[in-house]
């Protein structure tokens, strides 16, 4: 395959899907794309359990950090604090369409504030040496794209953003659940290209909709980027391709038998450290898509790795099932 360091692959925040398990899970299949921790309030940064919520492990780089508010003293604060824990980027959160955002005035409802986000990026540029980016929305309910977007990217553009994520949809906070804010309104990557068109200097990365590596890479022609949510966590294996065919180098194992293997003593040292089995296997679920036995891993992570004591040979004897089933089917 062609080698092209053009473009960076990252794996989207995704609330109570892209903790720190599935992160340093979701690495066993590429050493390269930059993963994303889910969305973490300022003030729960501030006040709350840092090692909880800001923990990670070192083999989870490149690994940036998704903050969520509005208001630029507090954002400061919780942008040192998650540079001094080694994060590798600070990301601000402009386009979740949750109620509880809406509540607190931060994620999507931003879209209306170009302003107020602009403030938000200068007070963490001024207070961080670390890449500080902006994942936004197309816009939110009657805005017009063009000029929403627009609005949007110059104001925190001027304000030092280093990137832009756009997720290729409005947000409807008026009348559309936060699932359905995730499908019904329509994708338009065209607004995002001709966001990047205008402004040719500037990293854009595309997201929404995108289900595999071709077709991230053939909608994000002449961007930076493509950031994909569900679709890595449901297929993760999705990731297994990103080395070679963005950086030219092997995945990290020969395929996904070799990578579980490997990430055998991540989950031997949770176990040993009290945590539940459970805890990592409800993120291997999507593991095996198209294999003979894959319907019966899942089954049997589902309801054996949730038991109390659970260890390693739940995993080990669900993916000798699938190895078995494979075997017999070639």
């Amino acid at each position: 395959m062609l080698k092209n360091q053009n473009i960076v692959l990252s794996v989207a925040p995704m609330m109570d899907w892209t903790d720190r398990h599935c992160r340093a899970f979701h690495r066993t299949f590429s050493r390269h794309a930059l993963l994303y921790t889910e969305m973490v309030t300022a003030p729960a940064v501030i006040h709350g359990d840092r090692a909880r919520l800001l923990g990670f492990s070192e083999v989870e780089h490149p690994v940036a950090v998704q903050l969520g508010g509005s208001d630029p003293a507090l954002l400061a604060q919780a942008a040192r604090i998650c540079a001094d824990f080694g994060y590798d980027e600070i990301n601000l959160n402009v386009g979740c369409p949750s109620d509880r955002v809406q509540g607190g005035n931060f994620g999507a409802c931003l879209m209306r504030e170009p302003q107020v986000v602009a403030e938000c990026v200068a007070a963490m540029k001024g207070a961080v040496s670390l890449p500080v980016t902006v994942k936004c929305r197309i816009g939110v309910d009657d805005q017009d794209p063009e000029e929403a977007l627009d609005t949007l990217a110059d104001a925190v553009l001027a304000a030092g953003c280093d990137g832009l994520i756009v997720h290729a949809r409005k947000a409807w906070l008026n009348g559309l659940s936060p699932r359905e804010n995730r499908d019904i309104p329509p994708l338009d990557y065209d607004r995002v290209r001709r966001l990047k068109a205008r402004l040719p200097h500037v990293p854009v990365s595309l997201n929404g909709g995108l289900e595999s590596l071709a077709q991230g890479l053939a909608e994000a022609e002449g961007l930076d980027g493509i950031m994909f949510g569900r679709a890595a966590y449901h297929t993760p294996e999705l990731l297994a391709d990103v080395d070679l065919t963005l950086h030219g180098v092997p995945a990290p194992h020969e395929d996904t038998f070799a990578a579980i293997e490997a990430f055998e003593p991540y989950i031997a040292r949770h176990l040993e450290a009290g945590g539940r089995l459970s805890d990592i296997t409800r993120h291997m679920l999507g593991l095996f898509g198209g294999k003979k036995g894959a319907r019966i891993f899942r089954r049997r992570l589902s309801t054996e790795a949730i038991i109390p004591g659970a260890g390693l040979e739940v995993l080990r004897s669900a993916v000798d099932e699938v190895r078995r089933r494979d075997l017999q089917a070639a």
